[in-house]
């Protein structure tokens, strides 16, 4: 195997982990935010939470932000906050989000790493839209994107020392092409006005829920398509400095990059791309299982086989063969939703064995 493609361990579903170990209830009427629900009722179990990731070996922890909104907020109600947390208030929970996934990250033998965790609008959606991509009309266009994703964005801003704390933002669960432009098009804006420093770093990954053989967004676009977009001069000067795929089940992988690489490969030889992105991969942790958004369960769709192959076995096989092809500069690798810190752990000993966590 060619080591000369580093790899790096990213976590795995800290919503998923909350609900299978610590017995945390989450729905979408009563906990908008969902794991970062916590943030404002019970920040230790949290804490614990991400303490989980780096003790399976997790190189880089994402912060409890990914359903995070201003509407979020506003609708969730506890006994502290009857009337749901006001926009002045929302800064100081995201500050501690990254606290503590900071904490934790630094806290066995520090340098670990830290990214900002930002779902899709459809995300915050009730119910949520991420594997749909079915947005409502008043979120239908690149430019409407843009300003939710903006106006989130600045809430982040005003925190003290937030991007001296971050490794980069990740964007991801993405199931939409225009809204693929909005986040590079928030980006740029972002720091043309200064909300975030010019040298922010940030990654997009695609959510590719459907048919095996539909290599699509859930909008539609073709993955290609999607890839183009990630990267093209011609869509924003903001360019991420990782792109990938997530929320998708395993089995998926092998071709799904591939196509990757077949474009990147292509924008390279003909100009449209100058460098080369890093790759990101954590698909869903689940052994065949897929999420129905209605019943809000995991479950085996009819007809269908769990796999035979462990999840970490499959992953670590993808991996392996894209890093022999050496068409990444570095690979960062975990998973989604039901990935657990023992998942998380044996990826790590099959990928690093030699490795200390």
């Amino acid at each position: 195997m060619d080591t000369s493609t580093p790899i790096f361990i990213l976590d795995g579903g800290l919503g998923t982990l909350l609900e299978d170990k610590y017995n945390i209830k989450f729905n979408s009427a009563e906990t908008p935010l969902w794991s970062s629900h916590l943030l404002v009722t019970d920040q230790s179990t949290l804490a614990k939470g991400h303490r989980d990731f780096v003790a399976g070996g997790a190189d880089v922890i994402s912060t409890a932000t990914y359903q995070t909104s201003i509407d979020g907020f506003a609708n969730t109600c506890t006994p502290d906050w009857p009337n749901g947390v006001p926009v002045s208030h929302i800064g100081s929970f995201l500050k501690d989000a990254v606290r503590l996934a900071s904490d934790a990250a630094q806290a066995k033998d520090g340098g670990k790493k830290v990214a900002l965790a930002l779902g899709p609008y459809g995300a915050t959606m009730v119910p949520s839209q991420e594997y749909s991509g079915q947005y409502d009309q008043e979120h239908s266009s690149p430019d409407v994107l843009k300003a939710w994703h903006l106006q989130r964005l600045s809430v982040f801003t005003a925190i003290p020392r937030v991007w001296s704390d971050v490794a980069y933002i990740a964007f991801e669960t993405i199931p939409r092409h225009d809204e693929i432009i909005a986040i590079r098009k928030t980006m740029e804006e972002s720091k043309r006005q200064g909300l975030v420093p010019v040298s922010t770093r940030f990654s997009i990954s695609c959510v590719f829920p459907g048919d095996e053989k539909l290599m699509a967004l859930p909008d539609g676009t073709p993955v290609e398509d999607a890839v183009c977009s990630m990267l093209s001069k011609v869509v924003s000067t903001a360019i991420p400095w990782m792109i990938g795929i997530n929320c998708t089940k395993v089995s998926k992988l092998p071709a799904l990059v591939n196509r990757f690489e077949e474009v990147v490969q292509r924008m390279l030889s003909t100009g449209e791309i100058e460098d080369l992105p890093a790759l990101v991969l954590y698909p869903d942790g689940t052994n065949g299982e897929v999420y129905n958004t209605t019943t809000q369960q995991w479950e085996l769709p009819a007809g269908k086989d769990a796999p035979k192959s462990s999840w970490e076995s499959q992953l670590a096989g993808v991996v392996k063969s894209t890093q022999a092809r050496v068409k990444w500069p570095c690979i960062v690798v975990g998973g989604c939703c039901k990935a657990s810190p023992e998942d998380i752990s044996r990826l790590r000993a099959i990928l690093l064995p030699s490795s200390n966590k």
